[in-house]
């Protein structure tokens, strides 16, 4: 009994393990023809491009081919070769000339000590030196300074040799920075001097007609405590600003100035300047404002104090070149 119940088993063992080699040859199979239609699939799709690339690609006949080169040759022959050098070398010469030299730190702080060293050798304490005397000395010397210098830096780079004062590295740059880009490299070191500004008086006032002295203000008279100087400009603290504070003539403007000091509250500065603008194309003042015709001006000083009289000072004209020669503003100091 025992012994036939063990060839059963056996027998069905031996039925499962031959299943299982036959699933596997299966599937192994069924691999290799799936294999084999991918690479046949490759295989059809790499002829049919190249197929196609070939039937592309133009086939030309040896005298098409010698025309084709003649043609390049006559190109090549008729190209205008000098004048593309002549362009480059016009474009390179134009670039060079734009392009500013840049100073080493250095050498820029050489050239401002020796400008200073320059500018302090001149003998400038004189009063009886105007401001544009001073102003043109000035440039006189520093303009000799970079002239000999110029000459000293070409020197040695004709030569090619140095000195101690300058190396040869350094010549070829600053005969540049001297000659060609010497007013971008004063502006670089701060060296700025202004230039004199030659005002012209023109003598254009038609004949009888009055002096500074004989002009009279438009408008009522101005009464006495009113001291009206013509041609004036005081200065002091505003207690009334003139920009939005306009009067029809002078002597309304100083009336305005004796009311403000009248009706004063305790601890108010009290008017005692007036300053009146009687043009009708506004009054010229350093200030950044634009002054207009009829501007009324209050102000206090304990001490009043002339800004200008009759005519702007020639170093001040230098220094604002759209001033006019005559001051025209009318003020006074009002009387106590």
């Amino acid at each position: 009994m025992a012994r036939g119940e063990w060839r059963l088993q056996l027998h069905q063992r031996g039925n499962s393990i031959c299943s299982y080699k036959k699933i596997t040859l299966l599937v192994c199979f069924l691999n290799i023809v799936v294999a084999l239609y991918s690479l046949r699939s490759l295989y059809a799709s790499l002829y049919i491009y190249s197929g196609s690339v070939a039937r592309n690609i133009v086939q030309y006949r040896p005298d098409q081919i010698r025309k084709m080169e003649e043609s390049n040759q006559i190109r090549k022959a008729f190209k205008p070769l000098e004048l593309i050098k002549l362009v480059k070398e016009l474009e390179g010469e134009f670039s060079r000339e734009n392009v500013v030299v840049e100073l080493p730190r250095h050498l820029k702080q050489k050239i401002i000590d020796e400008v200073l060293q320059r500018l302090g050798s001149l003998n400038l304490s004189s009063n009886n030196i105007s401001h544009s005397q001073v102003m043109a000395k000035e440039q006189e010397a520093i303009e000799n300074w970079r002239k000999e210098k110029l000459e000293e830096v070409k020197l040695a780079v004709v030569r090619e040799t140095s000195n101690s004062t300058i190396p040869l590295e350094e010549a070829e740059m600053l005969e540049r920075a001297l000659e060609s880009d010497w007013a971008v490299v004063s502006e670089e070191i701060g060296l700025w001097i202004p230039t004199e500004v030659a005002n012209e008086e023109h003598n254009d006032k038609p004949e009888g007609a009055a002096d500074i002295e004989e002009e009279v203000l438009p408008g009522r008279p101005l009464p006495p405590e009113c001291n009206a100087e013509l041609h004036t400009d005081y200065g002091g603290t505003a207690v009334k600003w003139g920009l939005t504070h306009h009067k029809d003539s002078a002597a309304d403007c100083c009336q305005a100035c004796l009311d403000q000091a009248k009706h004063a509250r305790e601890g108010e500065k009290k008017c005692n300047i007036w300053v009146y603008c009687p043009s009708q194309f506004g009054c010229h003042s350093p200030d950044i404002y634009e002054h207009k015709h009829q501007e009324c001006w209050l102000k206090y000083a304990e001490k009043p104090k002339l800004n200008f009289k009759d005519r702007y000072p020639e170093w001040y004209r230098n220094s604002h070149p759209s001033a006019p020669v005559i001051v025209p503003w009318a003020a006074g100091v009002v009387s106590a």
